[in-house]
This record gives C-alpha cells, structure tokens and sequence, in this order.
C-alpha cells in the first residue's frame, strides 16, 4: 500500500486537475509533492501509484493543451492586408506579461506592434522575420500561466550544478597525474639542448621568425615557445578584429552591395512618382525677412518655456500663417477627386495641416487637426509631441491620414531652398527653407538681414500662378508683420 500522504495527495491531485484548467499548476505541485513521498515508499507499493499517476498526467497534459492560445496577426487598418514580420522580441520558451511587445510587423505606412493578450509562456512560431504575413493569419502560440518561481528554478539550477562540481575535480586530477611524468621528460631534454644559445650565431644568419617553429627545432625549446606566440597571437587577433571597426574600403575599391527596400520607403516611392504622374506641379518662390519673427522668437520663448513647457519655434509662426493665407485663398487648401484625372473640386473651410518629419525609416507626414482654430503654442505643442511619436515609430494610421496641406522644412538640414512634390491629395505644399544674413534694402538703405527663401509648389490644373504668387505674399506679409496676424 502507498503511505497515506502519497494517497492524499494524489487524490487531491486528480481533484484539482478535474475541477480546473485553470488549476493545472497546482496539480503539478501536488503531483510533484506525491511523487516524492512514494520514492520514499517501499518498491513493491510503487506500481499501485503508476496508472493514477499516468491518468492525472494525460489529464494535465491535456488541460494544457486546451488552455493554449493561437494568437493571429491583428487588423492594421481597412487599407492593409499584410505586412511584413520584422523582428521577434520575443522567442520560444520565453515568458511574456500581459500587453507586452512581440513582434514587430512593417507595412507601408506604419509599424504595428503585436502585443501578448495575456501572461504566459511562447511555445511556438509561425513565422520568420521577413516573412510576408497577412490580417487574420496564426502568428504565435501562447500557452498561459504565471512567470516561473525564481526560488524553484534557482533549487533545481544548484542540484544540477553540484554534480557538475564534483565531477570537474575528479577529471582535473587524472590529467594532473598525466602531465606530471611528461614535464618530467620534457625539461630533461630541455636541458640538453641550453648550450645552443641563439645569440651566438652570427648577424648574417639570423632566423626569421617562422624558422623557431618549425619540425626541426629542439621539442623542448622550440616547439613550445613556437606553440605558445602562436596561441597568444590568435587569441590577439581574435581580440583585436572583435574589438576594432570594419575596415574602410581600400583606395579604387568597386564592391557593390545590394539592400531590399523597406515597405515604408516602397510606398514613398510610389506615392512621390504618382503625384509627378498626377498633378501639374509649379514652384513659386518669395523671400522673407525673418527679423520680426525672430525678435518676436526672443521676447517670448522664455516665458511660454516656463509657463507651458513648449519650445517655441518657426514652425508655429508658419503654420498659424499658412492658416490664415488659406482661408484668403481657398483653393490652395482644396483637393480635386472623380474618375481619371478627376472632375470634381472638394472645397475644405478647416485646415489640417501635414508636417513632414524625417526618420530613419523615411519621411512621414503627420498630421495636425484643425490648425486654424489652434494658437501658435497649441500647434507647436501638437507638432512636438507627433515628431516624438514618429521617431519613437509610435504613429498610428489615423495620424497620417487626412492632410490638406503640408509644410515641408528643409531649412532644419541646411537647403538654401528647393521645390518639393506634392502631398497627393492636397493641391499645395510650402517649402521652408534655411536662414541666411543677406544684403536688404530698407526704407532706401541697405541692411544686413536674416531672409528665408520660401517655395510653394501647388497643382497647376487648381491653381492659377496669381493665386499661388497671392498666397505666398500674404504669408510674407503675416510673417513680417506680426501684428497684422491679430486683424
């Protein structure tokens, strides 16, 4: 017969692996807790327990089994069937939390993180990074469950290592008792061999360095001095290529390499040759004097530091501006829709304005609601926080979808000026550009003066060149004269 405590706990046991899946782990401590006792029982007692233990571990391998779950590729937006599988943060056997990272799938608009619907382990894959994975599809299977006890894994890490422990001296000693009789023969003939000193040969019959090592030289000089520069250099080499940078290319070098354009910059591209494809485009350019402006930067960007936590830039100043301009020239902030080329023109009385932001990954343009009902420090404040989100990869389709008219500041980089494409659907897109001192004409004298070149380049098949040109010359006269942005 089993001992008592081995029946008792088997049964309860099999009572909590019956009652619920959700009690599995505690089946397995009580089963681990019954096989104990029963290693302690007489031999003859043992089989009693094996079909009860067989039954409760088909029981709880089967209510594990049930309890894992398929977790699939989540729906990214309408637009977007699939994407590509960039990186696994997380491997098989690895334990995640609840809404934690674990993969990583690129589209041609954003990234989108895949994140854990519960606690539990990862115990299989379904895809390899750079697979093409579509909406819908298995990605992962996650078994649920608790984090593992660090106390339980640390005991079972220390049984398994004190064998180890006492198993490493009994091997050291055997080679200790075979070397000993071989550094005995070693320094022996070692000894014989001292009267060849190197230094007495004469200058002309030096050896070159390979020559100490080779066959022919004395086994206990030679051989081990040569064996042992030889180690000592490899294991040189090997630290110093690990540590030092690849090597730059040598002089009239031609190696080519050839890279897989990402989702994101494919989708760039087809969008910028679709807007050449489409639209009529025209650049008009104008200079501003930035004198106001920054005068004005100076008294205030202090204050509103202190008072609001916002930077206060150019951007804000322009894009309040370009607001402003917009609803004197409508036509600027519309967009033209319909079959083909499109025969119908979509007039807009808000302004949702596009910024383009430069990442590693590409040149997004999200977007900030309603600029025309913001102040200046509500926009750079909204503007700062949609730069963070895009070089932190934290952008959301919604954020980049919807934009009636972009800026584009290519001043940041240093562009003397440039005429940048066109945003599709938008039918304009205003070009800032950098700060320059420039000889200037003021009231009959010359002036030294910091003058921004500005572009627009606008949908000629909307536009008239005496809209355009109006446009640019209403933001000159806002920004010159801010005051006049308060009328």
């Amino acid at each position: 017969m089993l001992p008592r405590t081995a029946q008792s706990s088997l049964r309860s046991a099999a009572r909590i692996a019956r009652s619920s899946t959700t009690s599995a782990s505690l089946a397995r401590r009580s089963l681990s807790t019954t096989s104990a006792a029963v290693s302690r029982a007489p031999s003859s007692s043992r089989s009693a327990f094996l079909p009860a233990k067989c039954a409760l571990d088909a029981r709880l391998f089967s209510s594990s089994a049930l309890r894992r779950e398929i977790v699939k590729v989540p729906q990214m937006a309408e637009s977007i069937t699939e994407g590509t599988l960039k990186q696994w943060n997380k491997k098989v056997g690895d334990f995640v939390k609840a809404d934690e990272e674990v993969a990583t799938i690129e589209t041609d608009k954003i990234d989108v993180s895949v994140n854990a619907p519960q606690s539990g382990t990862i115990v299989e894959v379904f895809a390899e990074e750079e697979d093409t994975v579509e909406v819908g599809k298995d990605l992962f299977k996650l078994e649920p469950g608790e984090a593992p006890a660090e106390g339980s894994s640390g005991g079972e890490e220390k049984k398994s290592e004190e064998p180890k422990k006492s198993e490493e001296p009994k091997k050291e000693e055997q080679p200790k008792k075979d070397e000993a009789p071989k550094k005995d023969d070693e320094s022996k003939p070692a000894k014989k061999d001292e009267p060849k000193p190197t230094p007495s040969k004469s200058p002309e019959e030096k050896p070159s360095p390979a020559s100490s090592s080779k066959p022919g030289s004395p086994p206990g000089s030679g051989s081990s001095s040569g064996s042992s520069s030889s180690s000592s250099s490899s294991k040189g080499s090997k630290g110093s290529s690990s540590s030092q940078p690849p090597k730059p290319a040598t002089p009239g070098s031609r190696e080519e390499s050839r890279v897989k354009m990402s989702r994101m910059r494919l989708r760039i591209a087809e969008r910028l040759k679709q807007s050449q494809n489409t639209a009529a485009s025209l650049t008009t350019f104008n200079e501003i004097d930035m004198s106001a402006l920054m005068a004005f930067r100076g008294r205030h960007k202090d204050r509103i530091l202190k008072e609001k936590g916002v930077k206060l830039g150019f951007m804000g100043a322009f894009a309040k501006a370009s607001a402003m301009a917009l609803k004197d020239i409508p036509a600027a902030n519309a967009s033209i829709e319909g079959e083909g080329l499109g025969d119908t023109i979509v007039y807009r009385d808000y302004v949702d304005l596009s910024v383009a932001v430069s990442t590693d990954k590409g040149l997004v343009t999200p977007v900030v609601r309603n600029v025309e009902s913001m102040s200046m420090v509500e926009i750079e404040q909204a503007i700062a926080d949609l730069g963070k989100k895009a070089r932190d990869n934290k952008l959301t389709l919604e954020d980049m979808t919807g934009g009636t008219f972009t800026i584009s500041n290519g001043g940041v980089f240093g562009s003397l000026f440039g005429t940048p494409i066109l945003n599709l659907p938008g039918s304009a897109i205003l070009g800032m550009h950098a700060i320059k001192e420039k000889a200037w004409v003021v009231d009959g004298k010359v002036e030294i003066r910091p003058i921004m070149v500005v572009a627009l380049t606008y949908d000629h098949r909307l536009l008239d060149g005496r809209e355009a040109v109006t446009f640019l010359v209403k933001l000159k006269q806002y920004l010159e004269d801010m005051p006049s942005m308060l009328l």
